[in-house]
């Protein structure tokens, strides 16, 4: 085909030819140019991301460290929490404590009463409103109790009344003693 072409024709079509090839040829060249400016410009950030994964390599055995003090500290946590999954069968657990803190400290109950659960994250706790009587020391002791038990209790509600206002020696307690519990997880 090209031998039907005049002298002039050719050189066109060769000039033609050639100008095709040094634009494909420049357009390639600078899209490698710009290719390798965008790979120069990411090299710092990449870098930098290379180093911060080599220092999280380079702490694991740290990160293993906490972690098995972090399940340890968890693992002394959950012996204090109540060791019933369910809460009724918690609440039931916390009013048997309740009434064993009472009777030691020589105090009275006079009304029980669970109250609805309350989830607080992970945890589900188990409040339990007690009514109490006795006298000042009685029930300081009985405080005091609630605070030494080996099982995480709380106290979050305390109303003190005086049962007699002339003779103001025996008074009414009522509060709100809390335990908690992890929660069942739903299978799935």
């Amino acid at each position: 085909m090209i031998g039907s072409f005049s002298s002039r024709e050719r050189v066109v079509v060769a000039g033609g030819l050639v100008a095709a090839v040094l634009i494909g040829g420049v357009v390639t060249v600078d899209r490698i140019r710009e290719r390798y400016r965008t790979a120069a410009e990411l090299t710092p950030v990449r870098e930098q991301v290379l180093a911060q994964r080599q220092e999280l390599v380079a702490r694991r055995g740290a990160f293993a460290s906490e972690l098995e003090a972090t399940n340890a500290r968890i693992k002394a946590v959950s012996g204090r929490l109540l060791t019933a999954a369910t809460p009724p069968v918690a609440a039931s657990e916390l009013q048997k404590l309740a009434k064993d803190m009472a009777a030691q400290a020589s105090t009275e109950i006079r009304s029980e009463r669970i109250l609805p659960p309350v989830e607080r994250g992970e945890l589900l706790e188990i409040p339990v409103e007690i009514a109490v009587a006795g006298e000042i020391r009685q029930l300081v002791d009985l405080l005091a109790r609630i605070e030494r038990t080996p099982k995480l209790l709380t106290v979050q509600d305390l109303k003190v009344r005086v049962v007699n206002v002339t003779q103001p020696k025996e008074l009414l307690v009522t509060l709100t003693v809390s335990g908690f519990i992890l929660p069942e997880k739903p299978k799935t």
